[in-house]
């Protein structure tokens, strides 16, 4: 009887063991595909600007590489409206 709990107890270690680590993978995926989305997303708010307004100074560079996913598409947006490099970047009230 005391084998059949030790061995209960092994199997269900074990496959906590397993789900965590079928999760951690999940979520590390999950990670890595937002990652490259936004990275993605960046590059191409690079080319518009650089291709609008000429060469980006570095203020324009640490601003991409700091903004979230939603800044990003913000400021893509701007981009076909904005007359100047700061407007795209300017706070709306």
């Amino acid at each position: 009887m005391q084998e059949g709990i030790q061995q209960g107890i092994q199997e269900g270690i074990q496959q906590g063991i397993q789900e965590g680590i079928q999760q951690g993978i999940q979520e590390g995926i999950q990670q890595g595909i937002q990652e490259g989305i936004q990275q993605g997303e960046t590059q191409v708010l690079r080319r518009l600007l650089a291709r609008r307004f000429g060469p980006l100074p570095e203020w324009v560079e640490a601003r991409l590489q700091a903004a979230d996913t939603a800044a990003l598409e913000e400021w893509a947006e701007r981009v076909l409206e904005a007359a100047t490099l700061d407007g795209v970047f300017q706070e709306k009230p």
